[in-house]
This record gives C-alpha cells, structure tokens and sequence, in this order.
C-alpha cells in the first residue's frame, strides 16, 4: 500500500448549506465531476468530498447512533484487483473489514475497513478517476 490518501469525505448534515458554505464562503471551486447528492473539491492531488451523513453511515455499515464520526478517508487504487488485495492487507495487520468490496452504484469497486482506533478508510477502484504516476488523482 502506498502512503498517500486519495479523497477525504465529510459526512454532512445538509448537503446543499455544506456545498453553499465551501464555493460562496470560502470560496472554492466545485469539481465538474460532483453529482446530485456528492459534491467534490479538487485539493492538489487528492480529493475533498461532502456526502449526506446518513447516506455515508449506510454506506461504511456504522449507524449514527453507534457514533459514527461522519469521516471517511479514502485510498484509490490503479486496478479493480488492488481493492481486495489491500483489503486484506488491512485486515492482516489487526483492521477490522466494515463491509467487504463490492460493485458500487458509481460504477467501480469498493470496500471499507476501520483501523485500530475506529477510523474509517475506504479502499476503492474508480474508473472515472484514473490516478497518475504518483497516485494522484486529478478531475478539474
């Protein structure tokens, strides 16, 4: 696994007072790539996404209730193979696998995990967001 990050995504209350908050407050360009119901932000090479909170606990299998912090931090991989590959990686060094890869809605493959303080990574494949030699995505 490399040592990079590839998106962070904030779970938010309201999608569309968070999207008015970072391009009208403080400014910031929306990517072309943000859809209805995901906005997405350029940050050099990575990316910095805003997804409805309760969508992203659906979705990385940690109710609300149980605490969820509202955070994902994802890591990209170049082949579909890769996400399984580190998946398991991740589970062999003591992570504990939150919902195992699967096809996603988007059109790649995914899955999550926590470490060992409870954080949660997702480890995907996006064929929409090819990375470049240095694992660096790039959808301006």
């Amino acid at each position: 696994m490399e040592q990079r990050l590839s998106v962070i995504t904030l779970g938010v209350e309201s999608l569309s007072k968070a999207k008015q908050f970072y391009t009208e407050g403080l400014g910031w360009k929306l990517s072309p790539n943000s859809q209805e119901g995901f906005a997405v932000f350029q940050i050099g090479g990575m990316l910095f996404a805003l997804y409805p909170k309760q969508a992203l606990a659906e979705e990385v299998n940690i109710p609300v209730a149980k605490g969820f912090s509202g955070i994902t931090l994802a890591y990209n991989v170049r082949r579909k193979a890769d996400v399984d590959a580190t998946l398991s990686l991740a589970q062999d060094a003591g992570a504990t696998i939150l919902k195992k890869a699967e096809a996603t809605f988007w059109g790649g493959y995914s899955g999550y995990f926590s470490d060992l303080d409870g954080h949660v990574f997702e480890i995907a494949w996006n064929p929409f967001w090819p990375l470049d030699e240095h694992g660096n995505i790039d959808v301006s």
